[in-house]
């Protein structure tokens, strides 16, 4: 047979001639380091033979998948810890994930974080022992009996589920035996040092509520332990960031079971940001020639139907309620309502586009499982807007849209994103409203729009929403993996399904084509976002408190009363604190809050009707007026200036 290898080379090997027994060929060096093969665009085990002519890539865990294939190794030789140490364990799937890998296990016991260490002392034995990672398979009703003989129920059901027919396959190490197919390093000594188990969380087999709960034990495995130390730490700095913790610890939002699991509230600290974003989002569209409606949370079952999100979304909506004699959802998103405001009076060309813009409240059901804060939430509040356009105007409006992302992304210190062309796929008739002559036309439209304007973007597909081709600008968190801020969606469908009309300069009547945009996306994700990136930091104009009035003493209470009231009048939020604490407890609790500006007051201020000023950001800013403090703070404000606090704030 002829292998094609890596670098074009051409080479004639025996037919049944294994993947790793190839590796020894090109290069004894390669065979040692290998992890798995890439055979015509397929993962093999190093084991496999080839029995045909094909393109043939041996990796190391120095590429994506043989990293991969080491970290699903490194999940048996967890498992195989697991059941020395805990034997009436019964184990459930395993597989690497994007940083590491997982394993769900039933316990009879409950694990805690204090068994994490016993365990990888476990794993360094069987890593020692470096046992071969050998594959078998077996006929269905073997595998079954052999799973059942040593006490597996969830595997045993994994077996039972596969289709008739398909191969399954076992892989052995030392006295382990696990159901998988594959593939695996040569042996479990490859796994190396740099391993470690990360956290343990609950979760339902097979993902569903009705099924039992199961100990979930992160890990990852890296092929240098500098690698390792350096996700560890990264993982540390996410623990800092975390918008839940920060949350919490500044008093912006909170959850509360009796309301209802992804249900978050927000207290005045949260509130007063909220407030300031939608105010500044809402401005800026105004500006720019949006209308803003408001409309309810919730619309008929009929209304939907529609649309088409009874059909393509539903398993996403909370579910229906009857009311009377009609049946009602929660809106999971405000297209159809505005949809029916177009509808309500005629238009002409001469009054497009036509923007309507709403800061609206949805509802989607969201898995409890994906719940995150007010990241990823039930209820959540879209900076939503529909832009009702001729064909002719596609390019100019889109083009507005995007200039209003990148301003907007500006005002907050947005640099690191990309942008995203996400289009269908063509063979998902379910997920997708099954038109290929309106999604040509609609994914031809938008990508030579965006090539028009100059935009670098990649294509994804998949990704697209029901009704039509999106731009998608992704943003990529000081935390945690990228994910979608802003969308401008080019629609051809939904204006035919409501049959929305306009009459054209030819007298004849057309329908238009919507652009579904999002600038803020949600408020309550860019929220988490701003957390995030900035650690609690707000810039000035966002910040809860601007300004803290800290009196040396009780005797200067009235002059900091006067200061605040000053303050407060030319529209800074500031407070006084009045505790009976020494001037360092207070300036160190400031700091703590992350106040941008503290100002302190004692004899000295009071007499020449001073403020002693620190700044979060620049230390102590000496002695100033407050008229000559209100002009810094509000022109700070104006600009909407961003700023970085010192690493230790």
């Amino acid at each position: 047979m002829q292998i094609t290898l890596k670098d074009g080379s051409v080479k004639e090997y025996a037919a049944g001639m294994s993947v790793i027994d190839i590796a020894k060929d090109l290069s004894q060096g390669l065979a040692r380091v290998a992890a798995v093969g890439m055979f015509n665009g397929e993962e093999v085990d190093l084991r496999t033979p080839l029995t045909e002519d094909g393109e043939l890539s041996i990796l190391t865990v120095k590429d994506a998948e043989g990293l991969s294939t080491l970290r699903h190794t490194a999940s048996h030789v967890m498992a195989q810890a697991v059941k020395r140490l805990y034997p009436t364990a019964k184990l459930a799937i395993g597989p690497s994930i994007a940083e590491g890998f997982y394993y769900d296990i039933d316990f009879e016991s409950p694990l805690t974080s204090d068994d994490f260490n016993k365990i990888e002392a476990e794993m360094k034995k069987i890593i020692k022992e470096n046992y071969p990672v050998e594959r078998f398979t077996l006929p269905r009703d073997q595998a079954i009996a052999f799973m059942q003989e040593k006490g597996e129920p969830y595997k045993v059901e994994l077996i039972e589920d596969l289709p008739e027919g398909e191969e399954i396959s076992f892989y052995q190490q030392g006295e382990f035996v696990d159901l998988c197919a594959g593939p695996h390093l040569m042996s479990t000594g490859g796994v190396g040092k740099a391993y470690k188990i990360l956290s343990l969380a609950g979760a339902y087999w097979r993902g569903s509520e009705k099924n039992k709960m199961l100990t979930r034990l992160y890990a990852t495995a890296f092929n240098k332990k500098e690698e390792l130390d350096e996700y560890v730490r990264k993982l540390e700095e996410a623990k800092l960031r975390d918008h839940r913790k920060l949350g919490r610890e500044m008093k912006l939002f909170m959850t509360d079971d009796l309301v209802g699991r992804g249900l978050p509230m927000f207290l005045p600290n949260g509130y007063t940001i909220w407030r300031e974003l939608e105010n500044y989002i809402r401005d800026k569209e105004i500006r720019l020639g949006y209308q803003h409606v408001m409309t309810p949370c919730v619309g008929t079952v009929e209304l939907y139907k529609t649309s088409g999100h009874w059909d393509h979304y539903k398993e996403n909506m909370f579910p229906a309620m009857q009311v009377d004699e009609e049946t009602y959802v929660l809106r999971p998103m405000n297209c159809p309502h505005h949809m029916r405001i177009y509808a309500r009076e005629p238009h002409s060309y001469r009054n497009l586009p036509l923007r309507i813009g709403e800061i609206a409240h949805d509802f989607r059901y969201e898995a409890s499982g994906a719940l995150k804060g007010i990241e990823r939430g039930r209820h959540f509040c879209q900076n939503d807007a529909h832009l009702f356009v001729t064909p002719e105007q596609i390019k100019d409006e889109v083009s507005k849209v995007c200039d209003l992302i990148f301003d907007t992304y500006k005002d907050f210190g947005i640099t690191d994103y990309r942008c995203v062309l996400s289009l269908r796929d063509p063979a998902d008739k379910h997920k997708y409203h099954d038109d290929d002559e309106m999604w040509n036309n609609a994914e031809t439209a938008l990508r030579e729009v965006l090539v028009d304007l100059g935009i670098d973007f990649t294509e994804e597909i998949g990704e697209a929403a029901f009704y039509g081709p999106k731009l998608d600008v992704n943003v990529k968190p000081a935390v945690g993996g990228e994910y979608t801020l802003s969308t401008c969606q080019l629609d051809f469908c939904l204006p035919a399904k409501f049959q929305l009309t306009y009459i054209d300069k030819d007298g004849s009547e057309k329908t238009p084509v919507v652009l579904h945009r999002a600038i803020l996306g949600s408020l309550d994700r860019f929220m988490a976002y701003l957390i995030e990136e900035t650690m609690g930091n707000f810039p000035l104009w966002l910040s809860p408190v601007q300004a803290r009035i800290l009196p040396i003493s009780e005797k200067f209470t009235e002059y900091a009363d006067q200061v605040e009231d000053a303050l407060l009048e030319a529209g800074i939020r500031a407070e006084s604190d009045l505790r009976a604490e020494k001037i360092g407890y207070k300036i160190r609790q400031a700091r703590i809050e992350k106040i941008p500006y503290m100002l302190v007051v004692g004899e000295k201020e009071a007499e020449s009707g001073t403020i002693a000023v620190r700044s979060r950001y620049d230390g102590e800013l000496g002695s100033m007026k407050v008229d000559e403090l209100i002009a810094l703070l509000k022109k700070e404000i104006r600009e909407k200036t961003v700023r970085k606090a010192p690493a230790e704030a």
